[in-house]
């Protein structure tokens, strides 16, 4: 959660960032609409719905192997997996996280920067795993990366705002820290997630530092000229969640 200051609420609420709120309305609802919310029973029950989700996965995805193959119909693969999800609780963890950082990331950089940038990101660093695990067959799915370049840049852009933290070893209190504590926390766990991570299936660390390092280089080299970017307005606070990038078998 970021604190938000000041009687810009209702303005904030009316002029706020367009290109956040899109990106997780769209998310939501393909995700509501296809066969993974178990919500549309156009797709059936039981063997069909299981079906219909992994065609769902394979059509939409990034399979490595065949990407990296230079087969052209996965070229557009990491742009339409951003969009993918592998259940509700992936989605619900990328957007909660979208939401508490996107909005003052997509101020600092304007609304048609954030959104380019954003869809540049997740789709280098999906490519990037890619070329990482490149005999992979499992097909990788979420905004994991493209949500883990927006924390790189607002590390770059916000470092001393302050985010309320829940922490489970802490029990749960929530808690106020310096955005640069957080972020290079959760760096740290991902970091540590990939050196003990089993093979096979599971939440893709690697896409997460790929697209962490590449939000934080570019808001570095976008930005340098300036010391920090300045808050031109609060931002509605949210509570944080982990974000996971998943890999479908």
């Amino acid at each position: 959660m970021i604190k938000r200051r000041g009687a810009a609420i209702l303005k904030g609420a009316v002029h706020g960032p367009a290109m956040t709120y899109g990106l997780i309305t769209a998310c939501c609802l393909l995700f509501v609409i296809g066969p993974v919310s178990g919500l549309n029973t156009e797709y059936g029950t039981g063997d069909a719905i299981l079906s219909a989700q992994s065609d769902y996965f394979t059509r939409w995805g990034v399979i490595p192997k065949e990407l990296t193959a230079g087969r052209p119909h996965t070229l557009l693969t990491p742009l339409t997996a951003l969009f993918v999800h592998g259940s509700w609780l992936h989605l619900l963890g990328n957007m909660l996280f979208l939401y508490v950082f996107g909005a003052m990331a997509e101020e600092g950089m304007g609304r048609l920067e954030f959104a380019l940038f954003y869809l540049a990101a997740g789709y280098l660093a999906l490519l990037g795993y890619a070329a990482a695990h490149a005999d992979s067959d499992q097909t990788l799915v979420g905004a994991s990366g493209a949500i883990s370049a927006v924390l790189g840049a607002f590390l770059r852009l916000f470092p001393r705002a302050r985010v309320t933290s829940i922490f489970p070893f802490l029990l749960f209190l929530p808690l106020r820290f310096p955005a640069w504590m957080v972020l290079v926390f959760w760096f740290a766990l991902q970091w540590l997630a990939i050196r003990s991570a089993p093979p096979g299936p599971g939440v893709a660390y690697l896409a997460h530092l790929i697209g962490f390092g590449l939000g934080f280089l570019y808001a570095w080299a976008r930005f340098r000229g300036a010391d920090r970017v300045k808050r031109r307005k609060p931002v509605k606070p949210a509570g944080p969640a982990a974000t996971e990038g998943e890999s479908q078998p």
